[in-house]
């Protein structure tokens, strides 16, 4: 039997990956083009590591490669880009004026999930720390506040500058003294959260107990250096980057040449709570003890009878004031933190629906899928398959 030689036609792929890895969002993305490659490679990859400001390298210029991955700072780049003629996919903005496809997050989404995370918290008062510099930080931000709004509640916004540190902080500590307390406070990013906590600090507000606070972007080395700890969204970069890949590999192929400037936006992940906004927000105590034991127990079998019994209610007391502090019943929260549950486990496991239902404080695993679509419009599979990092 004659051996099949591999064919000298086959090429591997040379692509280029400009992404800084100096945050957690941009290593994330390395790691889902690396699983990218793992599954449909190989590929024969350009990296190093770069931060936000790092230049163009002078070699790609004469480089000839397939593609490249990039997260681009400014105009200067996107004209080196642009030069190479090759196939581009942007990582990183919308705003600079360019025709390469864009895959990221859908930013629209960030400020209203911690809006809805704090209220779930009991907050009536909030309140939004804006970094100006970047667009994508004002969406976070501008739907925060319309999220807040749309609650029927004000929200006061301290607008960050990058002047000295010194008169930075004290302007914060001057606003944060004159919030309405409890408050729940979103920063757009993380390193506003860090500076936001040092600033309660400095004024002796006590943190989550006066103000509550939740970041963006969940960069482990600044939330979990912070004091105390940053509850912050998490961006699902290793989406993105595999997204990205794909777009990339057909491109490179000539399977499907995608449209200049398309756009592919992926929802961000949950909430990572820490300390930070480990909270119960209402003045209520009795109120505040029946909150604190569902969010413990809702994937137990508990009923509504059993949680009035640990608040020293009657059920109808309890049903009416959970309803006028958060606008839900007892059982509408216990349903609500059941399903969460859900969400999380079929985005971070691989168990089965009966394990989950289980899990998950639900009878009937067929039961929990029905009302698992009409309440997010898709199956259980679907929501995996889809959500799934």
């Amino acid at each position: 039997m004659s051996r099949i030689e591999p064919s000298k036609s086959a090429r591997i792929p040379q692509v280029a990956v400009l992404v800084d890895t100096s945050r957690s969002y941009g290593r994330d993305i390395v790691r889902g083009i690396r699983r990218y490659v793992a599954e449909h490679g190989p590929w024969s990859l350009y990296l190093e590591p770069r931060d936000l400001r790092s230049s163009f390298p002078e070699w790609l210029k004469r480089w000839q490669g397939d593609g490249i991955l990039a997260r681009s700072v400014d105009e200067t780049l996107v004209r080196h880009l642009k030069a190479t003629k090759l196939p581009v996919i942007e990582l990183r903005t919308t705003v600079l004026k360019h025709p390469f496809p864009f895959v990221g997050m859908d930013n629209s989404v960030i400020g209203a999930r911690v809006a809805e995370h704090l209220r779930n918290r009991g907050f009536q008062h909030f309140a939004c720390c804006l970094d100006t510099s970047e667009a994508f930080f004002i969406e976070r931000g501008d739907r925060f506040v319309q999220a807040v709004r749309e609650l029927g509640f004000g929200c006061p916004v301290f607008q960050s500058t990058r002047k000295n540190w010194d008169q930075h902080q004290g302007d914060l500590v001057e606003w944060l003294r004159a919030l309405p307390k409890p408050a729940g406070v979103f920063t757009v990013n993380d390193q506003l959260g860090f500076w936001l906590l040092d600033a309660a600090r400095r004024a002796g507000i006590a943190v989550p107990e006066e103000v509550a606070v939740v970041g963006a972007e969940n960069d482990k080395m600044l939330c979990e250096t912070a004091s105390p700890p940053l509850s912050s969204l998490r961006l699902r970069g290793q989406a993105v980057g595999h997204d990205a890949s794909r777009i990339l590999d057909e491109w490179m192929s000539g399977r499907r040449i995608p449209k200049p400037g398309e756009t592919h936006l992926h929802l961000p992940g949950d909430i990572v709570v820490r300390q930070s906004s480990d909270i119960v927000a209402v003045e209520d105590p009795r109120i505040a003890t029946a909150l604190r034991f569902i969010r413990q127990h809702a994937t137990e079998a508990i009923d509504v009878n059993r949680v009035a019994r640990e608040a020293a209610l009657s059920r109808s007391v309890l049903e009416r004031r959970m309803k006028a502090l958060i606008g839900r019943s007892p059982g509408e929260e216990i349903v609500r933190l059941r399903f969460a549950a859900v969400e999380k486990l079929l985005i971070e496991t691989d168990l089965t629906l009966d394990a989950i239902a289980a899990r998950c404080g639900f009878n009937h695993p067929q039961y929990m899928a029905g009302a698992f679509r009409k309440r997010a419009g898709m199956t259980p599979g679907e929501f995996r398959r889809k959500r799934t990092v």
